[in-house]
């Protein structure tokens, strides 16, 4: 390489985001999160530990649940990603899981509940039917400073039933 080349930095990356085929230049560095709040405007994806830890950024990535803070945009080349915007119907009518956090309390101040619900999407889609030990299983890398998780539990649990009566 001489002194005149450079290597370049940024992308451009195609993928599909709640549906809608987008296209976005990115630096290569850029996390998904970052992606989908600075440059789509998809604020509802929560960035709380950029760690990974907190559970707080995760999204559905070709319908498995992703930390967006640990996945950098150019990863996603073509995927399908879809977030908790993307939970509500276009009419605007929740989601039954985004429905049993409102019946249920399942939320208190709503930083953890978009990674909640996202993590909850992928576990209900494997099991309609299950126990509490199985929800506080999938939601232990999800962490809430305000709820105490039963509520999200119950929440869990009643939007498996809705799920497995509209099936």
């Amino acid at each position: 390489m001489t002194d005149t080349e450079q290597i370049s930095t940024i992308s451009r990356v195609s993928l599909e985001v709640n549906g809608v085929s987008r296209e976005v230049e990115v630096e290569h560095r850029l996390t998904l999160a970052d992606c989908l709040r600075h440059k789509l405007n998809l604020t509802g994806t929560h960035i709380g530990c950029e760690h990974g830890a907190c559970g707080s950024c995760t999204v559905l990535v070709d319908k498995r649940a992703r930390r967006s803070c640990l996945t950098l945009a150019v990863q996603v080349e073509g995927a399908s990603i879809l977030t908790v915007e993307g939970l509500a119907e276009p009419n605007g009518d929740l989601h039954p899981l985004q429905t049993a956090f409102h019946n249920n309390h399942g939320l208190q101040c709503g930083f953890c509940t978009p990674g909640l619900l996202m993590t909850l999407m992928e576990f209900l889609s494997e099991n309609q039917d299950p126990t509490e030990d199985e929800v506080r299983e999938a939601i232990s890398g999800n962490l809430c400073r305000c709820t105490g998780y039963q509520s999200i539990v119950g929440s869990a649990i009643q939007a498996a039933s809705i799920l497995r009566q509209s099936r």
